[in-house]
Parts: C-alpha cells; structure tokens; sequence
C-alpha cells in the first residue's frame, strides 16, 4: 500500500491490536485509535486498574506494535506500526492531540466490572517507527 493509501486507510478505522513486548514477554490487547494522518501518530486511551498485567508493560516502556486490519469479498489489508509508546500527561495535551484523542472511540467505561473512581486512565501515543501496509487479493474459486 501507499503512504496515502494507509492514511486512508487508517482514517477509516477506529480499532487495532496493540501488542507490547518485554524480554521475551508479549502481551496483546485490543484497543481503539486516533490518527493524525499530516504527521502519522496514533492516540489511545488506556485503561486499567492499578494492579493489572497491562499497567506492568505501560510501566516498563515496552517494544509495541499496532495492527489494523479488515477483510471485505477477497481482499485483505492490514497496516502496521511499530515503535515506542509515549505516556502524554493531561497537562500538555495540544488542542490538535485532544481532537485526536476523541477519535479514539473505546474504551466504553461502562464496560469495566470495577468502578470509573478504581480505573487508571493514561493518554499515550504511538510515533511509529515503521509504517506498513498490505493489501492480498484471495482468489475465493480456487
């Protein structure tokens, strides 16, 4: 794919598979996205309770990778990004990365069995390093 046709891809998605590494530990959650297609970064808003196993990789400035993909009739696409995911704190969030951050659709709070007051909720962004896509037509009559 083109870069113009991963950002027009990217534009019109919400969701993705964020992956994060340390050592030899992986860990992979789905989660929601915001992209700033003029300069290629991701926004997301993470959520999770302060013991979690998610909390320990956020901590531990993990290797990450976000995977976006969609299949329609026979074609399949698939971007993805791989770099260092950047802890933004509230304080210096931009009006332009605050926009972005509202792209990011989910998580719906409502959705966690602990309450809003016992969720830690961190805005991160993703500067990839490497940007790719993939576009696979499948021939279905074979």
């Amino acid at each position: 794919m083109t870069d113009a046709e991963i950002d027009e891809f990217l534009r019109q998605r919400e969701t993705g598979v964020l992956s994060l590494a340390r050592t030899d530990d992986p860990y992979a959650i789905p989660i929601s996205y915001g992209y700033d297609d003029a300069e290629q970064v991701f926004y997301m808003r993470l959520v999770s309770t302060p013991e979690s196993e998610k909390r320990e990789f956020l901590e531990s400035s993990p290797a990450a990778r976000l995977v976006i993909y969609d299949e329609a009739d026979s074609t399949y696409r698939s971007v993805i990004a791989s770099g260092t995911l950047e802890d933004i704190p509230p304080a210096e969030l931009t009006p332009d990365q605050i926009a972005q951050y509202g792209e990011a659709k989910r998580p719906l709070f409502e959705i966690w069995a602990q309450g809003k007051q016992d969720l830690d909720i961190e805005l991160y962004q993703l500067d990839p390093e490497s940007l790719s896509g993939r576009r696979t037509e499948v021939d279905r009559a074979e």
